[in-house]
C-alpha cells in the first residue's frame, strides 16, 4: 500500500511551506521531519515524502520514497476523526532516516512542479467522488421521503420536500455535465488547473449542501448513526478541506480571471 506525505503541522494547502528536509550526504540522503493527516499512514509499505532540499527557495522541494522498516521512520497512532472512520490516517516521523540515492523520485529540487503537474488529476478524481456521494445521498433520501409518512401523507407529498429534491437534482445534474467535460479534457491532456479547481470546489460544496438537506429531510432519523445519511454527513465535511481547501480553490480561480495580488505587488515593486 502507498501513502503520500505532504501535509505537516504548519503546511497543508501551502505545499511550498513544507519544513521536512532532506540533505545530500554523498552516498545517501538524510531525511528529518514529520507529516500529519496522512491517509494510509499506518498500513503503507511505501511513503512518497515531500521534503525541502533547497533552503533558499520556497519551491526547492524533492520527492523521496521511504520504505517500511527503515531505521528512524516511525508512525504515530491511528488518528481519531470526525468521519471516514475506516480510513487509516496517521502522523509520520522521520529521524535521521538514511535513504539510498535511488529513493529519490524524479528530479532533485523539482518535486514542487511534479506535484503541481498531478494536482489537476487529483482534484478531478475528488470531484468525481464528491458528486457520486451527493447522488447516493439523493437516492437514499428519495427512498426515505417516498416511504415515510407524516400527517397522513408521505414526506414527498409536501411542497417543501418536492422543491428541495428538485433543487438537488438540478444541481447534481448540472455539476455532472461539467465534471464529464473535465474528464474529456483530462483524457485529452488539456485539463487546466483552474477548471480542475472549479470542479473540486463546486462538487465538494455541493456534496456538503446535499447531505445537509438530506439529513434534514430524514428528520430525527437523519441524526441516527444507523442511517447511512448520518455517516455520509460526517464523511462529507472533509471534502472541502483535503486536496486543497475551498478557499485555495477560490484563490486559483480568482487568479485565472486576472485577480492576482502578486501581479499588483510586482508592478508596485517595478514602479519603485
Amino acid at each position: 500500500m502507498l501513502a503520500v506525505g505532504i501535509t505537516e503541522p504548519g503546511a497543508g494547502s501551502d505545499v511550498a511551506g513544507v519544513k521536512t528536509k532532506a540533505e545530500d550526504m554523498g552516498d545517501h540522503f538524510l531525511l528529518n521531519g514529520s507529516k500529519i493527516y496522512i491517509s494510509n499512514g499506518i498500513l503503507a509499505d511505501l511513503v512518497v515524502v515531500v521534503a525541502r532540499t533547497d533552503q533558499n527557495s520556497r519551491h526547492g522541494l524533492s520527492l523521496f520514497v521511504v520504505e517500511r522498516g527503515m531505521e528512524g521512520f516511525e508512525r504515530g497512532d491511528k488518528l481519531k476523526k470526525m468521519g471516514l472512520k475506516s480510513q487509516d490516517t496517521a502522523e509520520l516521523f522521520f529521524n535521521n532516516v538514511k535513504l539510498p540515492k535511488e529513493n529519490l523520485l524524479g528530479e532533485w529540487n523539482k518535486g514542487f512542479y511534479q506535484l503541481m503537474h498531478f494536482l489537476a488529476e487529483e482534484r478531478l478524481l475528488g470531484a468525481v467522488g464528491y458528486l457520486a456521494a451527493a447522488d447516493a445521498a439523493f437516492d437514499l433520501t428519495m427512498d426515505f421521503v417516498t416511504e415515510r409518512k407524516a400527517f397522513g401523507q408521505t414526506i414527498s407529498d409536501f411542497q417543501n420536500t418536492r422543491f428541495k429534491m428538485a433543487d438537488m437534482r438540478m444541481e447534481i445534474d448540472v455539476a455532472q455535465a461539467f465534471v464529464d467535460q473535465c474528464v474529456v479534457e483530462h483524457n485529452d491532456g488539456v485539463l487546466s488547473a483552474d477548471d480542475a479547481a472549479k470542479a473540486k470546489l463546486f462538487t465538494s460544496e455541493l456534496e456538503g449542501r446535499v447531505v445537509d438537506a438530506c439529513v434534514q429531510l430524514h428528520g430525527g432519523a437523519g441524526y441516527m448513526d444507523e442511517y447511512p445519511i448520518c455517516r455520509m454527513y460526517l464523511n462529507a465535511r472533509i471534502s472541502r478541506i483535503y486536496a486543497g481547501t475551498s478557499e485555495i480553490m477560490r484563490e486559483i480561480i480568482a487568479r485565472s480571471v486576472g485577480l492576482d495580488p502578486r501581479n499588483k505587488r510586482r508592478s508596485l515593486a517595478a514602479a519603485e
